[in-house]
């Protein structure tokens, strides 16, 4: 396709001028056949004059990849016009120059075609002023001449052409701008759909380990124990199952049919209902709240979020790492300018059942606070036990309240 565009561009140009000396050629002839200044048609210098113009328009083929070369070369028959007694016509070789000079400059540049560009101005400076002296006028004005045409003929097509090079760079410069900020973008819906996976699958799998392991201690001496692990298993996989398809309906686009109506948003009033299925999944786990845990913490969603998530994970890993060990959470309301969240656990009471996550959780869990401007610490204890702290800043500052109420560790 290039191939046809470059044939067409020369094609073009020896057209243009060709017809330009067949047109003043041919008028030359008629109204003044003795005048030297411009080649009339047919006479021998008008031939070589054609055949000039010939070489410049295939020169032009090689534009494309060589735009530099090609400049200089087109420039270089210009003087040869003027040399052959083209007279008036020297001025017909510009058409090449002008077209060369533009392509040389869009696609290298100023800078890099500077050279070939000065070397095209005195080639046809050069051209010109030979032509203009051999009319018999005063060389000074030759030269001055041909120095103002060939500025004009190869530095107006530069000037154009840095200017549409100019605005190819800007436009190329924004889309790659915009190409960067949707995979920011596109990398960030990564990460949270990843932390949601993540939660949402490790801790409902991780309950279903938990149990499959006590059923398979049980099922032989404590049938009962048994048919309840595995009515904790089915609950465990409902839920996650029912929380997979909240998420799958969240990625829709909107107006898309789902099958389940999309899940709302958890809140720092679910850490009970957290607490309760970790203990009917085995493991022994107190919930401690300073204030009151209800709709009205003055906490924003994504923090309430982060906090749900944050004591998910943490009895997650708990159950995964530290079996039977007890566990308590504490959700502080106390203070006005901050809620602060901690989950401990003892050290292990047996071998961990389920292999390690590598991790993952709390990165996610670093990354969620980030997101939150809230402040998140974790480490082993002094006991051999692990414990999470997560301070998040409120948007108000309520009156301090105070109430203080337990869920007891469960029987196992």
């Amino acid at each position: 396709m290039n191939r046809i565009a470059d044939l067409a561009v020369a094609l073009g140009c020896l057209v243009g001028s060709t017809a330009l000396l067949v047109g003043v050629g041919h008028a030359a002839a008629v109204a003044a056949p003795d005048d030297l200044a411009t080649p009339g048609f047919g006479q021998a210098v008008w031939w070589w004059s054609l055949a000039v113009l010939v070489v410049q328009a295939g020169l032009l083929v090689a534009l494309r990849p060589a735009p530099r070369v090609v400049l200089v070369a087109v420039a270089a028959a210009v003087p040869v016009l003027a040399l052959v007694g083209a007279g008036d016509a020297t001025s017909f070789g510009a058409l090449a120059v002008l077209i060369a000079s533009s392509g040389a400059t869009l696609r290298h540049g100023l800078a890099a075609s500077g050279a070939s560009l000065g070397a095209a101005v005195v080639l046809v400076g050069l051209g010109s002023a030979l032509s203009t002296l051999s009319q018999g006028v005063a060389p000074g004005v030759a030269w001055g001449t041909g120095l103002l045409q060939a500025v004009v003929v190869v530095g107006l097509p530069a000037a154009v052409a840095l200017f549409v090079r100019a605005r190819r760079e800007a436009r190329t410069a924004l889309e790659r701008e915009h190409e960067a900020l949707v995979q920011v973008a596109l990398s960030r819906e990564r990460m949270a759909m990843a932390r949601e996976l993540h939660d949402i699958a490790a801790h409902h799998l991780t309950g279903i380990a938990v149990m499959t392991g006590v059923l398979e201690r049980q099922i032989d001496v404590a049938p009962d124990d048994a048919k309840a692990a595995v009515r904790q298993v089915r609950t465990q996989s409902t839920a996650m199952l029912r929380e997979m398809r909240g998420l799958v309906g969240l990625l829709r686009a909107p107006g898309a049919g789902t099958e389940a109506p999309v899940r709302g948003v958890e809140t720092l009033a679910g850490v009970p209902a957290l607490v309760d299925t970790a203990a009917a999944a085995g493991t022994p786990v107190r919930l401690t709240v300073h204030g009151t845990l209800d709709e009205t913490v003055p906490v924003g969603p994504l923090a309430q979020l982060a906090a749900y998530r944050t004591v998910q994970e943490c009895l997650s890993n708990a159950a995964r790492h530290a079996p039977g060990a007890p566990c308590e959470v504490t959700v502080d309301l106390r203070e006005p300018a901050h809620v602060v969240l901690s989950v401990r656990n003892g050290p292990a009471r047996r071998p961990p059942s389920a292999q390690g996550s590598g991790g993952f959780g709390l990165v996610g869990m670093r990354e969620r606070a980030d997101l939150t401007d809230a402040n998140l610490a974790y480490g082993p204890t002094d006991d051999g036990g692990w414990l999470v702290t997560l301070t998040i800043p409120t948007e108000t500052a309520p009156a301090p309240r105070d109430q203080h109420h337990d869920n007891e560790e469960p029987t196992q």
